[in-house]
């Protein structure tokens, strides 16, 4: 006897995967373990959905096989546990629980993290095609929507969402689930509601605020489970845990919306489970005031420590000596754009100065004083374990701005209202359940995505990433993941250039990871970076680092920092992302400066309004990046851009730099479209004075395009360098000494710059000499001119005559060669000499001119005109 049954007091998501199953197993046999939710139960009556045996018609010593849904515990499902003990027992268990102590070992089975087993179950139907009627599909539709609350709760996955559509596809009614899931309360309920709010007592443990409520009934009462979410949305706690005395047995129900209460193992206590943001359970001969002093004692073993000062504090801190002067304090406060600064006298904390207490007294005349003279040294400071919500409490109520965290007298990091803001604003969400993809992608900065990096990721470069973030654990340090891999993996693109960024010694890290992955490791002491050679893979590795301008264009200072200072450093906001690496936060999404934003509303933005000024090539990046993402750039960062072309700051940029953006935006991007936003910007001016993109310009863009998709198709083994000939094309218009302007102000390479100028000579001359109607004569035009030169050629012809005579020589012509060698003449009685290179070079003319076919023909020339005529 095959037997399907879930847990006791089913709800619509045990009933729907267990008529899933049936579909799956047609020939077992639906059982109730216990009671039913009351919803569950006015939907069975009205729609009758499958034939469903009672629980006293099932003798348990025959059942052969049992297959469990949405449940693994022996005590949730009633008396059918006294099957496990049957012989020759086959069990099957399809589960969303976290696995827990004393889970039934079965045969076989499928434990998933999704938002509800009859995700599970759907997707099996899917798989084998046992597609659902209207009225399972509506089933299987509410179980989803019940245990994922409408899919708002942070348990909610993709695929929950995936299986919805599935179900909509297969005739889900909404109509129907809507009027399941809405629950109005009657006039027990509401009653019963007022007494367990005005029992409620709120308990505080390591910051979160759990509410436990109590009443009493005589008899049994039904459903309550849907009034413990009531009260959550009522009160101002983490969590709620109800309990209901109903004449002997007491139930008790957990609900969480912390990660760092696990109800699950909560219920565990008391025989329940559940997951880790609901649970229930059911206790019989004990009173509801034992079973709350008990709970009372058993929550600080199930609540995580929360965060605390050192999960969101700066570090390394910029700080000032005692011995400093306050003017050194305001150039200080400048340079690196903070606002207060630890001072340290012989190394040790020992106040802070503020750029308002430094501007005063610079205005009273104070400059050469030691910065220690005008320090706030009373203020408070916290340690590394301090709770955030106790930080919170402090920075609010003595209103301090900056919070020093401490180790003994040495300064570890250092928390900003920022910071504080940051935490605030996550709880305003989480409490007022905004966890909808799209909100989350808006505003929280705290999002996990080690799924994404899973699934992302190939997985030689996942495991990397994991072994990356357990070495920094076990050196003390913290890892991240930045740069455009985080920001492509944001876009739903593909990119492999892993940059990892370590808050700690960079170098010695990467000594360590090489060590550990066995592979080739080279590093740049200067900067504090590395990189690391795993066969294919290359890994970049950089100390957190600030950086300074000592003037406008000049090229950064560099100084070790945390890595909110080494993210602001970065162009724009889309590129400021990171993930963090180390286990215990492992994917973690790091957004200081509102990247996911701007992704999001497909916007380039610079972090500040310095930011051209410092380094003028952003204007060019920009671009690059808009019209490689499709992107526009924000208002205010064109105003930015503009300002600096005013204030000619691009003539103290290196041409280098310039001509490394020019290249990538080349290869990144439309040259078209970039070159013709860059000329709106004048930027193409900053190349030189006379460069503008015009339309016939842009026409020979468009004629180079042609030709490079064209010669692209032919697949040769000759590749033309694609940005260089773009290079060329934008120089085209440009006199011969204005090209070499052009060039010698990007620093072109000499040997690019050669060729430039070479090729625009060689095209002018040979243009002049096509179109050719012989053969021979455009094979010796054509032969030794650089690839680049002959697409160049072919593009700028206007005549069609020419870019045959072109495509000619590149398809045909030039593979042309006699059959004929030296060796062969010399069987014909030609000896040795420049004859021999005569007589090979008349064959190839008359071969290219197609006179001669075979090597036959060849022979027959060459007896006719060279040795007949002798």
């Amino acid at each position: 006897m095959h037997i399907i049954t879930s847990h006791i007091n089913a709800d619509f998501d045990a009933f729907a995967s267990m008529v899933a199953a049936l579909k799956l197993w047609p020939d077992a046999l639906l059982v109730f373990s216990g009671s039913q939710e009351r919803n569950l139960r006015d939907f069975i009556e009205v729609f009758h959905p499958v034939a469903i045996k009672r629980i006293r018609e099932i003798e348990l010593s025959k059942i052969t096989r049992l297959t469990l849904v949405d449940t693994k515990q022996a005590g949730r499902i009633g008396p059918l546990a006294e099957a496990l003990t049957n012989k020759d027992l086959s069990i099957r268990i399809y589960d969303h629980h976290p696995a827990g102590p004393g889970d039934i070992a079965a045969a076989y089975q499928k434990i998933e993290d999704v938002g509800a087993t009859a995700t599970i179950l759907t997707e099996l139907l899917k798989e084998k095609k046992l597609h659902p009627t209207p009225i399972e599909a509506t089933l299987l539709a509410l179980g989803i929507y019940e245990e994922t609350g409408s899919l708002l709760f942070p348990s909610t996955t993709g695929r929950d969402l995936l299986a919805i559509a599935y179900l909509l596809k297969k005739g889900a009614n909404l109509s129907i689930v809507s009027n399941y899931l809405k629950v109005d309360l009657s006039i027990e309920e509401l009653d019963l509601l007022n007494e367990l709010v005005t029992s409620s007592q709120v308990v505080v443990v390591r910051g979160i605020r759990v509410a436990i409520t109590r009443a009493a009934r005589d008899s049994y009462f039904g459903d309550a489970a849907h009034l413990a979410h009531k009260i959550m949305d009522m009160e101002d706690v983490d969590a709620v845990i109800l309990l209901l005395d109903m004449g002997g047995k007491i139930l008790l129900v957990f609900r969480a919306r912390v990660p760092e209460l696990d109800v699950a193992g909560l219920a565990q206590e008391f025989g329940g489970g559940g997951h880790p943001a609901a649970a229930s359970a059911t206790v019989r001969e004990a009173s509801l005031e034992v079973i709350a002093d008990r709970l009372r004692s058993l929550l600080a073993g199930h609540i995580k420590q929360g965060k605390t000062a050192r999960d969101i504090m700066t570090s390394p801190v910029i700080t000032i000596p005692s011995t400093g002067s306050v003017k050194e304090a305001e150039d200080t406060l400048t340079r690196y754009g903070v606002n207060v600064l630890p001072v340290l006298k012989d190394g040790v904390y020992a106040g802070l100065i503020s750029r308002e207490v430094v501007e005063k007294a610079l205005f009273h005349g104070f400059r050469k004083n030691s910065c220690l003279d005008f320090a706030t040294t009373d203020a408070l400071t916290v340690v590394a374990d301090t709770p955030i919500r106790e930080v919170e409490t402090l920075m609010i109520e003595h209103n301090q701005r900056f919070m020093p965290v401490m180790k003994g007298g040495s300064l570890l990091g250092a928390i900003t209202r920022t910071d504080i803001l940051r935490v605030l604003y996550e709880d305003y969400l989480r409490k007022r359940h905004i966890d909808k993809e799209d909100i989350s992608e808006r505003t929280s900065p705290g999002r996990n995505l080690s799924s994404w990096l899973r699934d992302k990721f190939p997985d030689d470069v996942f495991s990397l990433l994991r072994t990356s973030g357990e070495i920094a654990d076990g050196m003390g340090y913290t890892a991240y993941l930045v740069g455009g891999s985080v920001r492509d993996l944001m876009l739903g693109k593909e990119n492999l250039d892993i940059d990892i960024v370590i808050e700690g010694d960079g170098i010695l890290f990467a000594r360590a990871l090489s060590e550990h992955l066995h592979g080739a490791m080279r590093t740049h002491e200067r900067f504090g970076t590395a990189n690391i050679r795993l066969g294919g893979l290359k890994v970049d590795i950089a100390t957190a680092r600030t950086e300074y301008y000592k003037s406008p264009a000049a090229l950064p200072t560099v100084e070790t920092s945390s890595i909110k200072k080494d993210l602001y450093r970065r162009d724009f906001t889309i590129n400021t992302l990171a993930l963090k690496l180390n286990p215990r936060n492992f994917g973690q999404l790091i957004d200081f400066f509102g990247g996911q934003r701007d992704l999001r509303e497909k916007t380039i933005r610079v972090l500040h309004n310095l930011s051209c000024v410092e380094d003028p090539t952003r204007a060019f990046r920009a671009v690059r990046f808009a019209e490689r993402f499709g992107f526009k750039i924000s208002k205010h960062t064109e105003n930015l851009i503009k300002s600096a072309i005013q204030m000619d700051l691009f003539g103290k940029l290196s041409g280098f730099r310039l001509y490394e953006e020019l290249l990538l935006a080349f290869k990144e991007t439309d040259p078209v479209k970039t070159l013709k936003r860059l000329s709106k910007f004048n930027l193409l001016k900053v190349i030189h004075a006379d460069l503008e993109f015009t339309d016939h310009l842009q026409e020979r863009f468009s004629a180079m395009q042609e030709t490079l998709a064209w010669y692209n198709l032919l697949y040769l083994e000759e590749k033309a360098d694609m940005a260089t000939l773009y290079l060329m094309t934008l120089l085209s218009d440009l006199p011969d000494t204005k090209k070499n302007e052009a060039l010698e102000r990007l620093a072109a390479p000499p040997r690019t710059r050669a060729l430039i100028l070479q090729s625009a000579t060689e095209t002018e001359a040979i243009l002049k000499r096509l179109p050719l109607d012989d053969a021979a004569a455009l094979y010796h035009i054509l032969t030794g001119v650089k690839i680049e030169t002959l697409l160049l050629i072919m593009a700028m012809a206007t005549d069609s005559k020419k870019k045959r005579n072109v495509s000619r020589f590149l398809v045909e012509l030039r593979k042309v060669t006699p059959a004929l060698k030296g060796s062969d003449l010399k069987k014909l009685g030609i000896p040795q000499g420049p004859l021999v290179g005569k007589i090979l070079a008349a064959v190839l003319d008359e071969k290219l001119r197609g006179k001669l076919k075979t090597a036959e023909d060849e022979r027959e020339f060459v007896k006719k005109h060279f040795i007949a005529a002798k």
